[in-house]
């Protein structure tokens, strides 16, 4: 019996707007709960002396995080291979760098030779001797459309015959992984990946033109005892019923508000040739709390959110108070008083709303006259549209995206060919 600690997306340096600067440390003190959240982690699998340690993907919010940041998450795993577990690190779609070269921020274990680190940017069969005995894990890291096609090969294809066809092709090339694996070792395929009836939280906006979905049929081939998979940040076992367990533990931190009602974990894992035993841990982290009320209708709308505020447990958590009120109201409500009532949250961000949109004063940041650079527009307006609010940040993110060019350079430069898989395959990245 081999015993696995499975854990994803782990996302460290995200989120700082909800965080403040630890005077003590000089770091953002969100920085400082994803630090804390994956020590915990690793805290349990050298207690529980695992055998091995499978990450999911997504290390940090790009492939290139600030040098304190890669610090940090380093720290971490350094721990691991200090204990002699044997550590795989997959990587994701935010761990690929802009121009397609692979998991830049990953490969670094590679390339300076950590003993006991694989990474995992090709697809390939990692055979890994472990205390408990051997086992084999396949890596399938994110792939974009581009991996596996030319841009001439999608050309008049629908998006539909386009995730048909490169469905194909990655069954075609992990069916020449599968066929060398021996039946008699524990089998384990680690996958970052959107797969087709995931309940989808975070990524799915962050994903929109980068990759594709997989069918679930792909994952549940009878040969592999468990699939562990990252991406999506909502705990889920997609393969309730029947073997093999198909298993997101899930991201380790809220990343935003999106978030605010997801439980947080990482999964132990018991497998041997044939059969796996998993278990959800939870994590204790930092709670989100969204409070709204709509004070249009009273003559004391300060004394009514103070109220809704005191229901709420808002004890060092990230608050973001939305309150409706009418342009007439504007003049009763004291900022000061408000800041005083939110004090004991951790962080908070207030977003008032006119209950009328004709009532809406006009915004001088997107004047006809003004020359503003288009991100700025977008956040100027998702700040005064409280129904987006639990996608804002997504919806940035992938604006940013949108507006940097990073799938017509992966196909119309040469320069920018990669090889993503192994060479039995002979499949390009683009």
């Amino acid at each position: 019996m081999i015993k696995i600690l499975h854990l994803s997306d782990i996302h460290m340096g995200s989120g700082f707007t909800h965080g403040r600067v630890n005077p003590e440390t000089g770091l953002n003190t969100r920085l400082e709960d994803f630090v804390k959240t994956l020590s915990i982690c690793i805290d349990r699998a050298i207690s529980e002396q695992v055998d091995l340690v499978l990450f999911g993907g997504d290390a940090f919010p790009d492939a290139t995080p600030p040098p304190y940041v890669q610090q940090a998450f380093a720290g971490q795993f350094r721990r691991l291979v200090d204990a002699q577990i044997p550590t795989v690190l997959l990587v994701g779609n935010h761990d690929q760098h802009s121009q397609g070269q692979g998991g830049a921020s990953l490969c670094i274990y590679r390339t300076l030779g950590v003993p006991g680190v694989v990474v995992g940017d090709t697809l390939d069969t990692h055979n890994i001797q472990t205390r408990s005995g051997a086992i084999q894990v396949i890596t399938l890291p994110w792939l974009t459309r581009s991996a596996l096609m030319t841009r001439q090969e999608t050309q008049g294809l629908s998006i539909g015959e386009i995730n048909q066809l490169l469905t194909e092709r990655l069954q075609v090339v992990l069916e020449g992984e599968i066929r060398r694996l021996d039946p008699d070792v524990p089998i384990v395929l680690l996958a970052h990946l959107m797969a087709d009836n995931a309940n989808l939280g975070a990524e799915r906006f962050l994903a929109v033109g980068k990759g594709f979905t997989l069918p679930l049929s792909l994952l549940t081939r009878p040969c592999f005892d468990y699939v562990a998979l990252g991406h999506v940040h909502r705990h889920q076992n997609l393969n309730k019923s029947n073997k093999p367990p198909v298993i997101y533990p899930g991201s380790i931190e809220r990343v935003d508000f999106s978030e605010e009602k997801e439980d947080k974990g990482y999964v132990m894992v018991e497998v041997e040739s044939g059969s796996a035993k998993w278990e959800f841990c939870p994590l204790s982290v930092r709670a989100f709390r969204t409070i709204e009320v709509d004070v249009s209708k009273t003559e004391d709308p300060l004394t009514a959110i103070s109220k809704a505020v005191a229901k709420n447990n808002i004890e060092d958590a990230v608050v973001r108070l939305v309150y409706k009120l009418r342009s007439e109201q504007l003049d009763l409500i004291d900022n000061t008083s408000l800041q005083e009532i939110l004090n004991p949250a951790h962080t908070y961000t207030i977003h008032p709303e006119l209950v009328s949109q004709l009532a809406r004063p006009r915004l001088p940041e997107l004047s006809a006259s003004s020359s503003i650079d288009p991100m700025d527009a977008l956040k100027t307006y998702l700040n005064n549209r409280e129904d987006l609010q639990d996608i804002a940040n997504l919806m940035l993110e992938a604006a940013h995206n949108l507006l940097s060019p990073q799938e017509e350079e992966l196909f119309d430069s040469a320069d920018n060919e990669v090889s993503i898989i192994n060479e039995n395959t002979q499949l390009r990245l683009l």
